[in-house]
């Protein structure tokens, strides 16, 4: 097992690859909801720009790799899903047009080695894969930051998956996840964030499937510092992980909440605080 850290501080998250110069890194997950299609995704992107978020995430994956060879409905859905390698850069340098950052999560070798191609900044681990050792492999040769959810893994699985992104990066995150679609709020568990920051030195976060904004704001009081929300545009659009996924009003709501919560906690400085200095003169 991991040494045990306690180290609760929070980091400078630029430091370890997020380009942002905010205390928390807020990431619409567009994932497949762009129902295969390029010039939807390129609307999700615009409407997640509009929220203020840090970044959007796709999913990369060739579906005769991912999907199980024997569920011919999961394969035909995935694969109507699908969208072409080269799409990737479109909506790469779409996204950098918005002024967001862009990256996804790779299922397969080929993903992978298309992403790097086309010079991704940050490479996501789906919580299926923390014990898909050879894909762990292969994004750690990449030497790029990594965002790892941990949904369904117990800790010696995590702790494996951390070891071997370890070989390549010391910018990895870790997001504590419950991979249930919905999660109801009760069964969201952050006590696991306390655990992460225990066990493993790297950022910690939270990838969360409740449908609402309530529990990852809780996350972020918790030290989460990368908070992960399925995206879609609004109520009406039809998109797979719509049970999962919320608005542009909630996702610009929860942006807007998560920076309010940063200002709250200010900084860690023992000092006479700019707001005492009036009655400095009674210490």
């Amino acid at each position: 097992m991991s040494k045990a850290f306690y180290n609760t501080k929070i980091k400078e998250l630029k430091k370890f690859g997020f380009n942002t110069n905010n205390r928390t890194y807020i990431i619409a997950e567009i994932g497949i909801n762009h129902r295969g299609d390029v010039n939807i995704a390129k609307k999700l992107i615009e409407s997640a720009a509009r929220t203020g978020v840090d970044a959007v995430k796709f999913q990369t994956y060739l579906t005769e790799k991912r999907a199980p060879k024997n569920n011919q409905e999961i394969f035909k859905i995935l694969k109507d899903l699908q969208l072409p390698f080269e799409a990737f850069k479109e909506l790469k340098d779409y996204s950098k047009q918005c002024g967001v950052n862009f990256f996804s999560t790779p299922f397969d070798k080929e993903s992978v080695e298309y992403l790097e191609k086309i010079e991704t900044d940050l490479y996501k681990i789906a919580s299926f894969d923390v014990v898909n050792h050879q894909l762990l492999e292969e994004v750690s040769k990449t030497g790029k930051p990594v965002i790892m959810s941990v949904g369904m893994s117990n800790l010696n699985e995590i702790e494996n998956a951390y070891n071997i992104l370890k070989k390549g990066t010391d910018s990895i995150a870790i997001l504590h996840c419950i991979s249930s679609y919905p999660t109801p709020e009760e069964n969201s568990n952050l006590s696991n964030i306390y655990e992460i920051q225990k066990r493993f030195n790297c950022i910690v976060g939270q990838s969360d499937h409740t449908n609402d904004i309530k529990v990852p704001i809780y996350a972020a009081a918790a030290g989460a510092q990368i908070l992960e929300k399925h995206f879609k545009i609004d109520e009406n659009f039809e998109c797979v992980d719509s049970p999962v996924s919320i608005t542009e009003d909630q996702m610009k709501k929860l942006v807007n909440e998560i920076r309010n919560l940063e200002k709250i906690f200010g900084n860690e400085n023992f000092e006479v605080k700019e707001i005492e200095k009036s009655i400095e003169i009674f210490k």
